[in-house]
């Protein structure tokens, strides 16, 4: 008897380890419940609500193949290995069948449950699933992880030209087993029933975004990705975050556009899709980061504030620059944001009010319907110019341009910030003294100018002393 593992992979489509499982024999599904771990990793509410209906529909598919699905309640990943031992000793089980995870806890978990089953004679196969090239593949000239993204893309655009790729099929019924699913423990657990209209549930709610997505909006995405007001960005980053979806899927329909219409927004798209494995190459190469390290270990001596009130400002969309607040309002109402709003946000904590990155990156996972360490930390070290190939210091938005740029004529602001809703286009990037006092909107709870040179000294005093100058004053 066979046993796959899920974890974030939820799904029967393009699954290697359902797919190898299936392929040797009957099997068992199994998913390890672990509630207080994702205490532990700040998993939203949203998320595990999301996790827990896309598990019922997982169950549901399975059901359709004969495949049972047991939900083991674990706790925390601490649990796993023991409770997979009695499992496979109970069900008489082989081999196991798993794809693999690249942040640091989960790369732990993963060898220690080998090797307690291996204690045990039973086998272990791990299959890459997260990305389209596995984490080590794709190295510089001297062997090692790449820093800077564009000499990491031209490498596996190369590799990817070079690499065959096709969806795997859906598995084949098996033959009903004695054992009967169970997910009577998810039932426990009191989370409403999902209904949530912008994420439906499953596996064919996922593929049928990503057709629309492909068929309607990816030639101009582009063009239009950056304007928070269009819905045009794919939709997918929620069930890709679970494994719904893989990102497979996602390159060769994007591929397959390309190569009918040669259009730019295909290449753009599948461009954020590397990105997305270059943070999971980035972390897996360096495991340090899962410990709330900055990649370059230097900034940690910046003089990061926890102001509690500017932050709590920010967390509310309460900061007086109506971008970022409308992003804030718009995380903390639907549980997601717009990529340039992550942007934005994010460097408005880090270079305007200079509180730590790891207090936005925290927030954000506690919010994000999408929440993925690997993207989420890359993307704030990004913006915090801490991280790999991060922004340069000096590079600092302007809430209140990118505004006037990607939110023309206000509509995603008074969307959110419905109190500037009566403003002309004109005036509600910035409103007056006025026109604040009368929409009640709060006051810039810091000058944007005065923000910028004062981040901008600290970094600049940070590299001269790097450079070995005294004080940080250049001779």
């Amino acid at each position: 008897m066979n046993l796959i593992w899920f974890k974030r992979d939820l799904r029967v489509l393009d699954n290697p380890a359902l797919h190898q499982a299936n392929m040797s024999g009957p099997c068992i599904a199994v998913y390890c419940l672990c509630e207080d771990q994702w205490d532990q990793h700040d998993t939203a509410q949203i998320q595990r609500e999301f996790i827990v209906a896309s598990l019922f529909s997982l169950a549901s598919q399975l059901a359709k193949l004969n495949v049972p699905l047991i939900i083991l309640d674990t706790k925390t990943f601490h649990g796993i290995p023991p409770a997979m031992v009695r499992f496979c000793q109970e069900h008489a089980i082989e081999q196991v069948f798993t794809n693999e995870d690249y942040e640091l806890n989960e790369v732990s978990l993963l060898n220690e449950t080998e090797q307690c089953l291996a204690n045990h004679s039973i086998g272990l196969q791990r299959f890459h699933d997260q990305c389209l090239l596995p984490p080590g593949a794709v190295l510089n000239q001297q062997q090692a992880m790449y820093k800077v993204f564009s000499a990491f893309k031209r490498q596996y655009v190369q590799q990817l030209s070079d690499t065959y790729f096709a969806v795997l099929p859906g598995p084949k019924p098996q033959s009903p087993l004695a054992i009967s699913s169970d997910v009577s423990v998810l039932s426990r657990m009191g989370y409403p029933v999902w209904t949530n209209a912008r994420w439906p549930v499953g596996e064919n709610a996922a593929h049928e975004q990503l057709t629309r997505f492909i068929e309607q909006d990816i030639a101009q995405y582009d063009q239009a990705r950056d304007m928070a007001s269009l819905d045009a960005t794919s939709g997918l980053s929620a069930y890709l975050a679970i494994g719904v979806l893989s990102v497979k899927q996602c390159y060769l329909a994007a591929k397959f556009h390309h190569e009918q219409f040669n259009d730019e927004g295909s290449m753009v798209w599948i461009s954020e899709l590397i990105w997305r494995d270059f943070y999971r190459h980035i972390i897996f190469s360096q495991p340090q980061i899962c410990k709330h390290v900055a990649y370059q270990e230097s900034t940690d001596t910046l003089p990061w504030q926890k102001n509690e009130p500017l932050f709590l400002s920010w967390c509310a969309g309460e900061t007086g620059y109506p971008l970022v607040d409308a992003g804030m309002r718009q995380l903390n109402t639907i549980g997601w944001m717009h990529n340039r709003l992550r942007m934005v946000c994010a460097m408005f904590l880090t270079k305007h009010l200079f509180i730590d990155w790891r207090l936005g990156e925290k927030y954000f996972m506690r919010k994000l319907i999408d929440g993925d360490f690997a993207s989420n930390n890359g993307g704030w070290q990004w913006s915090a110019s801490t991280g790999v190939d991060a922004v340069p210091y000096f590079r600092i938005f302007n809430p209140t341009r990118q505004s006037q740029r990607f939110d023309a004529q206000g509509s995603f602001i008074r969307q959110y910030v419905p109190e500037l809703a009566s403003l002309n286009a004109k005036s509600i990037h910035q409103p007056n003294s006025i026109e604040r006092q009368k929409c009640q909107y709060p006051l810039m709870i810091i000058d944007h100018s005065q923000a910028v040179a004062d981040t901008k000294l600290k970094f600049k005093h940070l590299n001269t002393i790097a450079a070995g100058q005294p004080n940080g004053i250049n001779p």
